[in-house]
């Protein structure tokens, strides 16, 4: 029987330059989508995929990550004297349990396969997962659940995967798939980095959610650095791909990645658009947004 997914990895040291100065104090992964941190979703979808610990890969002055996740006596103390009842069952909600988070720091910018490596203590030998907290996951059933699920069936390493326009895969890691394993997964041959136009062996971009075999922390504490003088994963997952089961999951949902202005506010949107009161006032604005002429240059 294929080991539990129990716990996942969740880099977030990086600096979030393309957000400064909105950056510069408040990290990149506790910026708001509607009323919830970016954080906090790719939390409740590792969460509801199974995962039991999750453990963040932190850098400096990223405490208030571990703040959020932790109680806040003074606000819950307050909203349980004034009878608000309602916000209260909300930050238990999204509370972990005690001893259900782990904080490691990357203490330099290495890349995200040192990222994942310093988590390996904290992981053991143990397959686990992986989720970008960049990308946030719109879909009915978690990204996370459905990889899962495929897991249960498969086992190896699975890795999310998206299509995306064919002019843009030279912007993505993109895969080469080879057997088919169900109507939406397949065998994983090859995967390319950002490939130079028109070279892409297909239009599937991975996602930013992995599940792997802890093997790859071996791989990774001998991996030479690659693009950027980085520690770069899908070194590593190339390496490991001649020994072992790589598949795609061409998951049910839509990502947003969030690393990006136009992202960020398309899931803003998006999500905003789930609420009907909000969705209320907010399309007759995009349509009056839409017939304004576009900003000048």
């Amino acid at each position: 029987m294929n080991k539990p997914i129990r716990k996942a990895v969740l880099p977030v040291a990086g600096l979030g330059t393309r957000f400064l100065p909105a950056t510069k104090a408040v990290p990149k992964e506790m910026l708001t989508i509607v009323d919830r941190p970016i954080i906090q979703y790719v939390v409740d979808e590792a969460r509801a995929g199974g995962i039991e610990h999750i453990v963040f890969v932190t850098g400096r002055n990223k405490h208030v990550i571990e703040d959020h996740f932790d109680i806040a006596y003074e606000l819950e103390d307050t909203l349980r004297t004034r009878n608000k009842t309602a916000a209260l069952e909300l930050l238990e909600k999204h509370r972990p349990q005690p001893g259900s988070t782990s904080f490691t720091r990357q203490q330099a910018p290495l890349g995200l396969g040192h990222a994942i490596w310093c988590a390996r203590d904290i992981i053991g030998d143990e397959p686990f997962a992986i989720l970008l907290p960049d990308v946030i996951i719109k879909s009915q059933v978690s990204c996370l659940k459905q990889m899962v699920d495929l897991y249960e069936h498969t086992g190896g390493n699975i890795i999310a995967v998206e299509e995306v326009p064919e002019d843009q895969t030279q912007n993505y890691g993109i895969v080469e798939l080879s057997d088919r394993i169900s109507a939406n997964a397949s065998k994983i041959s090859n995967m390319v980095e950002k490939p130079a136009p028109g070279t892409a062996p297909s239009n599937l971009m991975i996602t930013g959610r992995y599940i792997l075999q802890p093997e790859i922390f071996d791989l990774l504490s001998s991996q030479d650095t690659g693009a950027g003088g980085e520690i770069q994963l899908t070194d590593s997952m190339l390496s490991m791909m001649k020994e072992q089961h790589f598949a795609s999951l061409k998951f049910e949902g839509r990502s947003y990645d969030c690393g990006n202005k136009a992202g960020f506010l398309s899931a803003n949107i998006a999500f905003g658009m789930d609420d009907p009161k909000l969705a209320e006032q907010l399309v007759p604005f995009m349509e009056e947004m839409i017939k304004q002429p576009l900003a000048a240059e």
